[in-house]
């Protein structure tokens, strides 16, 4: 089975090409989705924060923004919030791809944000690097609920820059199109990787 990572920064649409993906017949891992299935009630997420962030626990559940907001500025809270997920993320993770080899899938599709940041590259067969104009990426990113320009520029610091993950991909795939368009360049690449590893 193949695995392939599929990246990019804040805001360049990783989850509708993640989507295509899935409609294309791929097997898809979601990072944020992980996360989102930790945070929420009854979550492993959720047990394993309390004790540390405690004022983010609202109703059973992680409160996303509070836990942003606390994390922000906070190197040291940062590194333990990393501490406690990542692990469970990676459980996750590995949860599907082993569904995945089992059901016989020819490839999965790992939606991973800071896949270059934190060396997973090394583990993968290929990797697909979704990008868009900066200036779209900016607007996309400020319409989302709760987002302020400090916000974003805090999240940008920490991600390797964009130009960088398009040096470093096997394949981009260019959201600041129509929707159309990014459709027909994940059907490129579903084709490119048949090829490339002899899928039938």
């Amino acid at each position: 089975m193949i695995s392939i990572g599929l990246t990019g920064s804040i805001g360049m649409g990783k989850s509708t090409v993640t989507g295509m993906f899935a409609d294309e017949g791929a097997m898809v891992w979601n990072a944020d989705d992980a996360v989102h299935r930790l945070y929420a009630k009854g979550g492993a997420g959720v047990a394993a924060l309390k004790e540390r962030f405690p004022s983010a626990i609202i109703d059973d559940a992680v409160d996303r923004n509070i836990l942003s907001t606390l994390v922000l500025d906070d190197a040291a809270a940062l590194a333990d919030l990393e501490a406690i997920i990542h692990p469970l993320v990676s459980k996750d993770r590995a949860e599907t791809l082993d569904s995945a080899a089992r059901s016989g899938a020819d490839f999965v599709v790992l939606d991973i944000p800071l896949l270059f940041e934190k060396g997973y590259e090394r583990f993968l067969d290929a990797v697909i690097v979704v990008s868009a104009p900066t200036v779209m990426q900016q607007a996309r990113v400020m319409a989302r609920p709760g987002m302020t320009e400090r916000k974003f520029r805090s999240i940008l610091m920490k991600q390797t820059p964009d130009a960088e993950k398009r040096r470093r991909a096997d394949y981009v795939i260019d959201t600041g199109v129509s929707l159309e368009e990014t459709r027909e360049q994940v059907r490129a690449v579903v084709t490119a990787l048949k090829e490339r590893f002899s899928i039938v």
